[in-house]
């Protein structure tokens, strides 16, 4: 017998799910609850017991990515390598993560600044999770052997400010992140680079 809790998870899910494909196929401007519930093949009731509305069907994907996100990366990177190759580890895993959902990584830079408190929120975490793992992977002895001194939560923000706006640059130009990919590198080693 499937658990209680269990069916409530998958139904999150699938609406998650079908929120996502929505975005790729149509944008998020143009989704609906109609189009979600749809495609998810559940009820209005059934989303309306998930989530008060389309808005924070959103905060809740792009909470479950971004989060994903951070251990992708985080898991990318190999701490014994030389300090140069743990930075394009990073950047590489990020491009990765970018490019394997363009629709959505846009909608996280450009649909939830517009969408308030609950989106602030999550703008927030996001960030955070984000300066934290920049922190995190550059406290390795390998960096501190190079003369690199664990990144300031101000240069961390610049980093992931330059690289989410680059991604959305890009992708909104129909460019391929991988094209910009060895730029993006050689900013992030010039930005984190041993001081004199």
């Amino acid at each position: 017998m499937v658990e209680p809790d269990a069916v409530a998870v998958a139904h999150r899910r699938r609406l998650l799910d079908a929120l996502d494909e929505s975005i790729r196929e149509n944008g998020y401007a143009n989704t609906t609850v109609a189009d979600i519930v749809r495609r998810a093949r559940a009820s209005r009731r059934t989303f309306y017991q998930h989530f008060p509305d389309r808005e924070a069907a959103l905060v809740a994907l792009l909470t479950d990515t971004n989060k994903s996100t951070v251990r992708a990366i985080a898991t990318a990177v190999d701490p014994a390598e030389p300090w140069q190759a743990q930075i394009r580890q990073a950047i590489t895993a990020w491009i990765a993560r970018s490019e394997s959902h363009p629709a959505l990584t846009l909608s996280w830079i450009r649909d939830v600044p517009a969408l308030g408190t609950a989106a602030r929120s999550l703008q927030r975490d996001a960030m955070d999770g984000f300066i934290t793992l920049v922190q995190t992977l550059s406290n390795t002895a390998e960096l501190r052997q190079a003369g690199i001194e664990p990144v300031p939560q101000a240069r961390a923000i610049m980093l992931i400010g330059g690289l989410r706006e680059l991604t959305a640059i890009t992708v909104e130009s129909g460019g391929q992140l991988s094209d910009v990919a060895e730029e993006a590198v050689e900013s992030a080693i010039a930005l984190l680079r041993p001081r004199p």
